[in-house]
């Protein structure tokens, strides 16, 4: 069996992507406090000083995971976006989209939201990692102001609304009283995003129903 020195030098390659992915799974079974380098490489299996090829602290990898968080989540909400018929139908796709994202990747959704853990100010690129998924938020409010179905103007109030439902959702159901609220109601967190969704878009259309009557 190699020793770990040889693994780290045949693997170097790849070393950086092991030790993301190993940092992720110690999150989603330990949390965010559990993580350090001397614990992500045990986590690895590579020596103790492994990391620190590619990750001069713990932010920096922290930052590291956030950004590919948002790689992960940016062409699924492109795709939310471009395949929903309307504007309207695009803002409830996005949501449903990111609420889905942050079930499947819940280590990278609690550093997306928690942008002090990655020190944006030595990590800029994980401060700017989320303007992607922003612009096409934006962009499908624009489709339902061309559409008629969101008042003129400044894009930004509207997106402010979708982004924070999206996000009070996520945080929610990540940190449990969604979960145990739904069971109370006797559904699911996933059949109460689709309803909310859903209400969005019927809320989105009929008031693009009011405008062109009230025109």
């Amino acid at each position: 069996m190699p020793t770990k020195e040889a693994r780290e030098s045949y693997h170097h390659g790849s070393l950086r992507e092991e030790l993301i992915s190993a940092c992720v799974a110690l999150i989603e079974d330990e949390g965010i406090g559990a993580v350090s380098l001397r614990r992500v490489a045990r986590q690895a299996g590579v020596s103790p000083r492994a990391p620190y090829h590619h990750f001069p602290d713990r932010s920096t990898l922290l930052a590291a995971i956030c950004v590919q968080g948002h790689e992960l989540l940016e062409p699924q909400l492109r795709q939310a976006r471009e395949q929903a018929p309307t504007g309207a139908r695009a803002l409830g796709a996005i949501i449903h989209a990111y609420v889905e994202f942050a079930r499947n990747h819940p280590a990278h959704m609690h550093l997306m939201l928690r942008s002090e853990l990655s020190e944006p100010d030595k990590n800029p690129e994980a401060h700017n990692a989320g303007a992607g998924a922003l612009r096409i938020l934006t962009e499908a409010v624009e489709d339902c102001q061309r559409e008629g179905s969101a008042p003129p103007g400044d894009p930004n109030t509207l997106v402010g609304m979708v982004w924070a439902l999206g996000v009070g959702i996520v945080t929610l159901w990540l940190d449990g009283p969604l979960e145990n609220r739904c069971v109370q109601l006797g559904t699911t967190p996933e059949q109460l995003t689709a309803r909310i969704a859903a209400m969005l878009e019927s809320m989105m259309s009929a008031g693009a129903r009011t405008a062109g009557t009230d025109g």
